[in-house]
């Protein structure tokens, strides 16, 4: 479990090392304070879901998601994630070298909440990281900061 105050992680589910030591390294030159989860296929991806579910371990801010995972694929991880009466609002970006347009219409289908096509522009991928914050702060209300970096839109919101 996690300190109350401190920021929720978040989940990577990502088979490559290469892409979850680039994206490590993109979070760091972020300064994100989130930590990070990571499964490294689909069976481990759904047995954190079942941890978070019985509160073992913290529900994660957003899940980044590969489709083309060991095991299980990342669609059929998506949709036990939606499925979940526990975890299913929990903000999903698929993650994926995958630009199939069956495979970006199925997982929109199955609830995703956004699809970004490797390799990541970090830029857009923060961009999109914010909306989903705001996505998450209507439905769910969590911490200050689902991506915490020192600042949030509803900070800038409150400054203005």
């Amino acid at each position: 479990m996690s300190d109350p105050g401190s920021p929720p992680p978040i989940c990577v589910v990502e088979d490559s090392p290469v892409d979850l030591d680039l994206l490590r390294h993109a979070f760091r030159r972020r300064r994100l304070a989130n930590p990070l989860t990571v499964a490294r296929d689909g069976e481990e991806a759904l047995a954190g879901l079942e941890r978070w579910a019985r509160g073992e371990e913290p529900v994660p801010a957003v899940v980044l998601l590969d489709i083309r995972l060991p095991r299980i694929n990342g669609l059929e991880v998506l949709r036990a994630l939606r499925a979940h009466p526990d975890c299913g609002r929990i903000p999903v970006v698929m993650l994926t070298s995958s630009a199939d347009d069956a495979d970006i219409r199925t997982a929109y289908e199955s609830g995703a909440n956004s699809y970004i096509v490797k390799p990541v522009d970090f830029d857009r991928f923060m961009d999109v990281a914010e909306q989903i914050e705001l996505y998450w702060c209507v439905l769910n209300q969590p911490p200050a900061s689902v991506f915490t970096s020192g600042r949030s839109p509803r900070d800038e919101d409150s400054a203005r």
